[in-house]
């Protein structure tokens, strides 16, 4: 039974973990698709770009990066909250930079869907993503 248990608790460690890296891939109504991933000059830190799509009244988790992101809205509307300011609404074609480790989350707000790419400047072998809590 001991043995059992330890496999459970492994099993769910290991779901958690895989949920804090691809948080934007395992909702429903959310999509993610990883389209670059390289090493730039500036030791331990890499850039990552990926499309998020979003169905109509979605909103992505309240997460962190381990670095800067820069959101640039491909389609849609979405409504972006980023903890301690107010709230911003931007449409296709508009841009909204988050810091490092600020709290976000981003809703659509479009009656149809809407998509962003996101592109980070990130620290190497981190979780792209981390829940809030």
């Amino acid at each position: 039974m001991k043995n059992l248990h330890t496999l459970i608790a492994t099993t769910v460690l290991a779901l958690a973990a895989s949920l804090s890296t691809s948080a934007h891939a395992q909702m429903a109504g959310l999509g993610r698709a990883d389209l670059l991933k390289e090493s730039i000059s500036v030791p331990g830190k890499e850039l990552v770009q990926v499309r998020v799509d979003f169905a109509p009244g979605i909103e992505a988790p309240r997460h962190s990066h381990p670095g800067e992101e820069v959101a640039f809205v491909l389609e849609g509307t979405l409504e972006y909250r980023i903890d301690g300011q107010p709230p911003v609404t931007l449409k296709a074609g508009q841009t909204l930079f988050i810091p490092a480790g600020a709290v976000h989350s981003a809703r659509n707000v479009h009656h149809g869907e809407s998509k962003e790419l996101a592109t980070y400047l990130v620290q190497k072998n981190e979780p792209l993503v981390t829940l809030a809590k």
